[in-house]
């Protein structure tokens, strides 16, 4: 392996039993898996706790769905829990994009009201929140945050956008495409000053930051329990405070629609249900198995580590040095550049992630911002050095060359 300026790799985590960790998840083998933070992946225990649910539903549906209700309740207070919020406060909705349109829609109309959001949004919520300008018949204005804008900068960024005209602040906590911090509770501070909403996008937040709302102001706040939380897919949690929470409704208007929030979305027709049942069951896995701090301080160590591995060989050959100073990092997660010619918009970011499966063998994620091309790293438990020192050793002269062949195109 080509020497690097890595720190020492840190000890692989383990089951009680000595496995290693990655046997308690189902994912292939034979491939590398570098990109958790996309769509997660569920421990085997959450598995087996959807499917036993799901065949309780096959058995009776007659006296599965009319219970559900209570269910959800129960799970939510369990959800609610982990986050560290009162179960009150906290809905069930599919995902964190879901939970954006919630807020869109229960937003009172503002005639000519603009929308700001930053160049490091999530894009299928910025989408929402054009269209709701649309709706209000204002525009979408765009805070461009530099990467390594510190609390500071960035808060001052996203408020110089803001003047009387604007209705909405759409904040991520946590961007998805530059894997860092955003000053959410500055510009809630400010926000409510002024008297403006602020949803706050914390789809990588749950598991990832211990109390993702402590000290937050804020009128809504989304977050995915499916990424850091490892729960099934579909489950994610719509926390709102202040008077906006009893204007907020489901996105399907079923039997619990005269309810207050946030008993209103605990049905939802016939929806299957069995992944939120069945979301305390990885987040207790975690927790039970090695606590979730500690798994945090392993995910945190070990993403550097990566970064320094993946960095350092696309350095010695011929690349761009070092990781990316993101101004304000975030645990288990970090950027490394591409080199010059890859990943120059989202479109190939998301041809090279697939290629790279197809070719390299690797689940990973690469994004883009301003132009250029990063892979963003988002270690979890399973993770181990081995997986990046493979993409260092296997994949790196593989994607330079790649490199050279998009610029002798350009």
């Amino acid at each position: 392996m080509t020497e690097t300026r890595a720190p020492a790799p840190p000890r692989p985590l383990l089951l009680a039993d000595g496995r290693d960790a990655a046997s308690a998840w189902t994912l292939d083998p034979g491939m590398r898996h570098l990109n958790h933070g996309s769509f997660g992946a569920v421990p085997r225990v959450a598995q087996e706790r959807q499917s036993a649910l799901r065949d309780e539903m096959e058995r009776a549906p007659v006296v599965w769905f009319p219970r559900l209700p209570g269910r959800i309740a129960a799970t939510r207070t369990a959800l609610a829990d982990h986050l560290r919020v009162p179960a009150r406060d906290l809905a069930v909705v599919p995902n964190a994009s879901a939970g954006a349109s919630v807020v869109y829609a229960a937003l009172t109309a503002r005639p000519g009201g603009d929308v700001v959001v930053t160049d490091h949004g999530y894009g299928a919520v910025t989408m929402g929140a054009a269209r709701l300008a649309r709706r209000w018949g204002g525009r979408v204005r765009t805070a461009r945050v530099p990467l390594d804008a510190d609390a500071r900068q960035a808060c001052t960024a996203v408020l110089s956008e803001v003047d009387e005209r604007v209705a909405l602040i759409v904040l991520d906590q946590i961007t998805s495409a530059t894997a860092r911090l955003l000053p959410a509770g500055r510009v809630g501070e400010e926000a409510a000053r002024r008297g403006i909403p602020l949803l706050v996008d914390g789809a990588h937040a749950p598991g990832l930051l211990a109390a993702p709302l402590e000290g937050l102001v804020c009128d809504a706040w989304v977050g995915n329990l499916h990424k850091w939380g490892c729960a099934p897919r579909g489950t994610a949690a719509l926390v709102a405070r202040g008077p906006l929470r009893e204007e907020l409704h489901p996105l399907i208007d079923s039997w619990n629609a005269a309810e207050p929030f946030p008993d209103r979305f605990d049905q939802q027709g016939t929806l299957d249900a069995t992944g939120c049942l069945a979301a305390p069951a990885a987040l207790d896995f975690v927790e039970g198995t090695w606590g979730w701090d500690a798994a945090r301080g392993y995910m945190d160590e070990l993403a550097e580590y990566g970064a320094r591995v993946v960095a350092d060989a696309f350095e010695a050959s011929g690349g761009p040095a070092g990781p990316v100073d993101v101004g304000m990092p975030v645990p288990g997660m970090r950027l490394v550049r591409l080199p010059e010619g890859l990943g120059t918009s989202r479109i190939e970011a998301d041809a090279l992630r697939d290629r790279a499966t197809a070719e390299l063998g690797v689940e990973a994620a690469f994004t883009s911002f301003g132009g250029t091309g990063y892979l963003r790293l988002s270690a979890h438990v399973y993770n181990t050095p081995g997986d990046y020192e493979y993409f260092a050793d296997a994949c790196v002269p593989v994607v330079e060359k790649w490199a050279q062949e998009a610029r002798s195109r350009r």
